[in-house]
């Protein structure tokens, strides 16, 4: 009987497995380690399967990828959720150690060498991370909105490895972590925060990015912030409070103080910006904060408080971009806004990784025929630029198809994640679609020069043991809880 209920399970669990994306991994891996080959490539290579290559050695890490895999499915599905919080503990000890007894790489100590083999850490958290936010939300009664505490709970879960990871100086991978705001967006938090950020964002940039000019006294970089944030809070009193008539009040103010000034200014009268826009933005708060006061719309504080929030926000960048960020990477963003063109120093790897995936065209030079690639024009090819060689020897058609699996394997997460019958399964699935959305994203905007350069690597493409590793255990523990789900029916 016990042999008869052992048979059962498994066939169950062959019926259960998601194989479709089993077959997009295996599909993305291979190619992966042929990318590498091609990235690592001279005339003196020898065979793609050569253990002195890259190439040998990443086919290596696939196979006992594929060990690890299989493991991962074999195992019951209610140890993941039982040993979570256990398990993301173990990950955090193992964070703190790295900090003390890892070497130092590049000014960074993130990995723990054992021997020819070197591991980090941090890769390993992500998993173990999801894993905890997803027993968290999982957890009985547990609702995000339904007390503060409970958002505390869950931003701690978040930011304990991310300030961990800093603490190793490895920047780029404690911001990998910030994409599971996504996952609390997706579990009720205020679309406004996603919002927030994403203007906080955009304050940043523009308002480095137009520094060198002056108009009234202020840099155009900050104009254009205060005339963005005037806009937004009358856009916000129109479409959040639904007020219209406090919002064409404030519209008229900035628009009418604003006529004045700047006949002031065609006048050759001194007005300075600073003060203008702050007292203008006031008095417009002020007022709003007394209509709120006569309506009852308490949703009209929020516009005030963005206001504000943004002004403050505003004064701190130059604080933030001269003394809390280091001067590489200070560089890198004015590299990549365009403030400064170092096409020898910090941005020759993008400039370079441009012109070899330019010099592809439609259908690429061929397979192992890229010459940025074999005269290494790309420092780092192999591992988190490897996408500029797909681009040089494979092309357009080469680079649309390795996005399009990249596409179907992540809205592939999003519909097993959508499946679960609990919340758990739903959390874990989410948290694995955001790690792939932010590292896709961010390393194909790394090379092609839309954001800044902060070492992602390419999932399953770029070189690296830990970073493969780290992706196979966040697709293979998805897919054996995905396989559970026949049970609750």
């Amino acid at each position: 009987m016990e042999l008869r209920n052992t048979n059962q399970n498994q066939q169950s669990l062959l019926r259960g497995v998601d194989w479709f994306t089993v077959g997009l991994y295996a599909v993305l891996v291979v190619l992966g380690a042929v990318s590498i080959y091609a990235a690592s490539y001279d005339f003196d290579n020898a065979s793609i399967f050569s253990f002195d290559e890259f190439s040998g050695k990443q086919l290596l890490w696939i196979g006992l990828s594929f060990f690890i895999g299989l493991v991962l499915l074999l195992l019951d599905r209610r140890v993941y959720e039982t040993y979570a919080f256990p398990i993301y503990v173990g990950m955090l000890l193992m964070l703190v150690v790295t900090i003390f007894i890892s070497p130092n790489i590049k000014g960074s100590h993130s990995w723990i060498v054992l021997g020819p083999m070197s591991l980090q850490p941090a890769e390993f958290a992500k998993f173990a991370t999801a894993l905890a936010l997803a027993k968290l939300f999982g957890g009985y009664n547990f609702i995000l909105n339904a007390k503060p505490s409970n958002y505390l709970r869950a931003l701690a879960i978040i930011f304990l490895p991310v300030m961990l990871i800093l603490a190793q100086n490895e920047t780029g991978s404690a911001l990998v972590y910030l994409s599971l705001f996504f996952v609390l967006y997706r579990e009720g938090m205020s679309g406004l925060v996603l919002f927030a950020a994403a203007f906080a964002v955009v304050i940043f940039v523009v308002a480095l990015k137009f520094s060198q000019e002056m108009i009234m006294g202020i840099t155009v970089g900050q104009f254009s912030v205060y005339l963005m944030i005037m806009l937004l809070m009358v856009v916000m009193l129109l479409f959040h409070s639904r007020n219209f008539t406090v919002a064409r009040n404030v519209g008229a103010w900035y628009a009418g103080s604003g006529l004045i000034v700047f006949l002031l200014h065609l006048m050759g009268v001194d007005v300075n910006g600073h003060i203008y826009f702050l007292a203008a933005i006031v008095v417009a708060s002020v007022y709003i904060l007394v209509e709120m006061l006569k309506s009852g719309i308490k949703k009209m504080l929020v516009t005030v408080m963005t206001a504000l929030i943004s002004i403050v926000f505003l004064f701190s960048i130059d604080y933030v971009f001269t003394t809390v960020l280091q001067p590489h990477q200070q560089q890198r963003i004015n590299v990549t806004l365009g403030i400064v063109e170092d096409l020898r120093g910090k941005g020759y790897n993008v400039n370079q990784s441009k012109i070899a995936i330019g010099s592809g065209g439609l259908t690429g030079k061929g397979f192992l025929k890229g010459t940025q690639t074999k005269l290494k024009y790309v420092p780092e090819q192999h591992t988190d630029f490897i996408f500029c060689t797909i681009g040089e020897e494979e092309g357009f058609v080469g680079t649309v198809t390795v996005l399009t699996l990249f596409m179907i394997l992540i809205l592939r997460v999003l519909t097993i994640a959508e499946r679960q019958p609990t919340t758990f399964g739903r959390v874990y699935a989410y948290c694995v679609a955001s790690y792939l959305i932010f590292h896709f994203c961010i390393n194909i905007g790394m090379v092609i020069g839309l954001t800044p350069v902060i070492g992602i690597p390419l999932p399953f493409f770029s070189y690296g043991g830990s970073s493969l590793w780290g992706f196979t255990f966040l697709i293979f523990i998805l897919l054996r809880i995905d396989a559970g789900r026949r049970d609750y029916h």
